[in-house]
Formats: structure tokens, C-alpha cells, sequence
């Protein structure tokens, strides 16, 4: 998971995207569609208790970003997101 977590900040901060962000809207689809996965991955994968623990918000706002990430997620194969957070 650390490995996911570290390449998709890579990602996020490196200039270069599949879509460039310059064309409006369009541009950032990627960008939300990775952190949907890797946010959905990591509510799924990590104890609520630990997330809660490190989480500088209210329980209901979790959910709310939570329910956001699964339904973005959902867009991505299931493949490709078990692939991303295999273990090892």
C-alpha cells in the first residue's frame, strides 16, 4: 500500500498526466479518479479505527468522502484497483 500511496503522489505532483491539466475540466479527470481509488483502497483496506485515529475531521465528513471515492472508484475496473493494492 505505501508503494501505491507514494507513486500515485508522484503522479499527482509530476507535470506530466495522461490528460494535461491546461484543457478545462477534462484536464483534472485523472487526477480525481486516482485519488478516488486510492481513497476508496485505503477505507478499504485500513481499519476505520487506525484512518479515524490520523483523520482531522468528523466521522460524517469521512463518510461523505468516503461515499464520494466509491462512486468515482467505480468508474475504474476492479482489476486495475486490485492491482494497485495487492500486497507485497
Amino acid at each position: 500500500m505505501k508503494i501505491a500511496l507514494g507513486a500515485a503522489a508522484l503522479y499527482l505532483l509530476s507535470p506530466l498526466d495522461l490528460i494535461p491539466d491546461f484543457i478545462p475540466f477534462v484536464g483534472y479527470v485523472d487526477d480525481v479518479l486516482l485519488a478516488a481509488i486510492l481513497m476508496d483502497g485505503v477505507l478499504n483496506y485500513v481499519d476505520r479505527a487506525l484512518v479515524m485515529k490520523y483523520w482531522p475531521g468528523s466521522p460524517e465528513t469521512l463518510d461523505r468522502i468516503a461515499r464520494a471515492a466509491r462512486i468515482l472508484a467505480a468508474w475504474v475496473p476492479r482489476r486495475i484497483k486490485q492491482r494497485v493494492f495487492a500486497p507485497g
